[in-house]
């Protein structure tokens, strides 16, 4: 028997396995630091987006199979290191994703009320290490800092009003503090503008249909209509909606305005975020943006910085921390170690992305290990793992945490998701 463990139960992690455990005699083992698996899926993915979250059905079945298990509430550095499993399986992959945010690197960046959108998609999707943030809903302007799909999922979880959260698993704490909010003025600040946008046309057409928000487009920041037709279908679509929003804008109680050619430059208050001083820009041919030296305050309490991921390092793995992965030759990082998805290759990409990725890290895995070297694998890390005391959640265990959430579910939600490591033993007796 041949013996595998993947790093991590996010998409990358569980596309990888499904290749994986399609070939003959090899064990799998998908070991998360959660009890809870499908990672970005469970907390990264919107919680008003349930069709995309419907993919981890197809995980599920991957983690049914009779070679695949998921090895939960195991943490690497201290439960057990990378080293010990590169000793006890034949190989090692990394898929744990990039879940830590880019750092904003301009002055006031340290304010209180200045918040990555890793903590707060965790925050309003009941990630354990961000139910507490807590974040300052109090003041009316909110900017958000990016050109991407998440700083569209932000501006419309703070802009929707209770009753459109309906069908969503978006956590109580979440619904309860935004239901409260004050905030009526989101800036969607980005460096360059409408055609160098990474926004797709489906979460911008979601904004000319909220309740109680309307997105709003300064005419004069968008490119000659005739331009776009150079566009790939998809962005075409997408500054159609855009210049839907310049055309036809509609009086609401709340704004979301894109602010583009607008770089931040300072962030500013007294204790805490009170204003973000914004410098405009313009483009160079080859379409990077440079600051003009015209500034502007956009009055706000709250920041939130969407302006991408990075890896953590795990100490002893080559990392590369100018784009924040681990240091890899197309998966490959050290004899019996690889990485797999946003580890291996940096947060690009959609979760489908992850699938060919996977494919190809775990076809390289195969032929790597030929007929594999009777490594310990599965019942050495139990036998580990027992020896520190450490008993591990099965998937078994997460079924029965599964359904205690759905118990919980009120007002026709899917589930009340439990936000705390506590909270989810709790549901399994222990």
């Amino acid at each position: 028997m041949r013996h595998v463990a993947i790093v991590g139960s996010g998409p990358a992690g569980y596309y990888t396995a499904e290749t994986l455990q399609k070939a003959e005699d090899i064990a799998v083992d998908v070991i998360d630091r959660l009890p809870v698996p499908y990672g970005l899926i469970r907390t990264g993915v919107a919680p008003d987006h349930q069709s995309i979250k419907a993919v981890s059905r197809r995980y599920e079945g991957t983690a049914l199979t009779d070679n695949v298990r998921f090895v939960g509430h195991v943490s690497i550095g201290t439960d057990v290191t990378i080293d010990e499993l590169v000793e006890l399986y034949d190989a090692v992959i990394l898929a744990t994703g990039a879940p830590n945010d880019r750092p904003l690197d301009i002055p006031g960046a340290d304010l209180p009320g200045v918040i990555g959108s890793a903590a707060f998609v965790g925050w309003y999707n009941g990630h354990p290490d961000f139910a507490d943030l807590n974040p300052p809903l109090g003041a009316a302007g909110v900017a958000v800092i990016g050109n991407g799909n998440v700083a569209l999922d932000v501006a419309r979880i703070l802009a929707k009003t209770p009753g459109e959260f309906a069908g969503s698993d978006i956590v109580s704490h979440a619904r309860e503090q935004l239901a409260e909010s004050a905030v009526r003025h989101i800036h969607i600040l980005g460096r360059r503008g409408p055609h160098q946008i990474a926004m797709t046309p489906k979460e911008l057409g979601e904004l000319g249909h909220l309740e109680r928000a309307s997105p709003r487009v300064d005419p004069a920041d968008l490119p000659p209509e005739g331009d776009d037709a150079l566009l790939e279908p998809g962005m075409r679509k997408s500054v159609t909606h855009l210049r839907s929003f310049a055309a036809n804008p509609v009086a609401k109680p709340v704004t979301i305005d894109f602010d583009f050619f607008a770089m931040p430059v300072a962030i500013e208050g007294d204790d805490r975020v009170q204003r973000i001083i914004v410098e405009r820009t313009m483009l160079d041919a080859e379409l990077r943006s440079h600051g003009t030296g015209e500034t502007y305050a956009i009055d706000a309490g709250l920041v939130i910085s969407c302006i991408g991921y990075q890896t953590p390092p795990i100490p002893g793995v080559p990392y590369e921390h100018g784009r924040g992965r681990f240091a890899n030759d197309e998966g490959r990082i050290l004899p019996g170690l690889y990485c797999v998805g946003w580890a291996r290759r940096g947060p690009s990409g959609t979760i489908g992305t992850n699938k060919p990725d996977g494919i190809r890290v775990a076809e390289m895995v195969i032929e790597d290990i030929g007929r594999g070297a009777g490594k310990a694998g599965r019942p050495g890390l139990d036998a580990l793992l027992a020896d520190r005391g450490v008993t591990p959640v099965t998937f078994r265990d997460w079924r029965k945490i599964e359904e205690a959430e759905v118990k919980a579910a009120l007002d026709g939600n899917p589930r009340e998701k439990f936000t705390s490591v506590e909270a989810m033993l709790a549901a399994i007796g222990r």
